[in-house]
């Protein structure tokens, strides 16, 4: 997160818990019905492990159910989003590993808020 980044974005909010040269740490909240855009990276793999609310996976165009306590990994070039299923937040924490945790490393297939 930039220094005027406070890090709010359309479909909620995210925290970097941590960074290394090598991995980043983030705790992200996706409000009900919102939903990160269609995406994916060239130089990083993630690991997700919700943490509380409802919410459904797209990877690599399957998508998967997710609740508390469950973790998917997300490997380097795989098309990814997560939302929010429930009538609450959508929270998980993201763990990003590789060469560059840059704004500039997400790719958008598809976004619902026209970045």
């Amino acid at each position: 997160m930039t220094a005027d980044d406070d890090g709010r974005r359309p479909w909620g909010t995210y925290t970097v818990l941590g960074e290394a040269p090598d991995h980043k740490v983030k705790r992200l909240e996706v409000q009900p019905g919102k939903r990160l855009s269609y995406q994916r990276h060239a130089h990083r793999a993630e690991h997700w492990f919700v943490v509380a609310g409802r919410g459904r996976v797209t990877l690599d165009g399957r998508e998967l159910d997710v609740a508390p306590g469950d973790a998917v990994d997300v490997p380097l070039g795989a098309p990814h989003r997560i939302e929010s299923t429930g009538d609450q937040p959508l929270v998980f924490v993201e763990v990003q590993h590789g060469e560059s945790f840059a704004e500039d490393d997400i790719e958008r297939l598809e976004d619902d808020f026209g970045r």
